[in-house]
């Protein structure tokens, strides 16, 4: 015996509520609206015009000491890889290739990500710009930060 899913009960409780409500010209006008808006978002998403950077995930988390931020940077070579800082801003940028696709004539399943990615990442804390780590091992990018000490009170004399 097959068993429905509540969303099902859901959805169609919904329809029946709209149903009852709207006349039949109402419910084909917003019946035309949402496949009008699938339309949409489908061009978007096939418009190769509008291929934006994927975003490259990232952890970030502090020593005593540093801060530290790694990235799964698998298949990407150093020399593919723009890692930057500016006013507290930690960029990276990169390409992942997926290599010879010259013979490819189906895809069956495409889930890994290629193409150019970035992120830029607002450091949660004071750094050092002049002293920064960046190493690639393994597939991951570790950049390594000296963070600034400051006082944790500073007195103000109010005049």
């Amino acid at each position: 015996m097959a068993r429905r899913n509540r969303d099902d009960d859901l959805l169609l409780e919904e329809d029946e509520l709209t149903a009852a409500f709207l006349g039949d010209d109402e419910i084909a006008v917003q019946a035309t609206t949402a496949e009008q808006s699938q339309s949409n978002n489908e061009q978007d998403w096939n418009d190769d015009e509008a291929v934006l950077p994927g975003q490259l995930a990232v952890d970030v988390y502090e020593t005593k000491e540093k801060l530290v931020v790694k990235a799964r940077t698998a298949g990407v070579n150093k020399g593919e890889l723009d890692v930057s800082i500016a006013d507290n801003t930690l960029s990276i940028r990169g390409t992942l290739s997926a290599g010879n696709e010259e013979e490819v004539e189906n895809y069956f399943v495409q889930e890994c990500y290629w193409g150019e990615f970035s992120r830029s990442i607002a450091l949660p804390v004071p750094v050092k710009e002049e002293d920064i780590e960046a190493v690639l091992k393994d597939g991951v990018l570790t950049v390594s930060f000296t963070k600034v000490k400051q006082d944790t009170v500073k007195k103000i004399q109010v005049v």
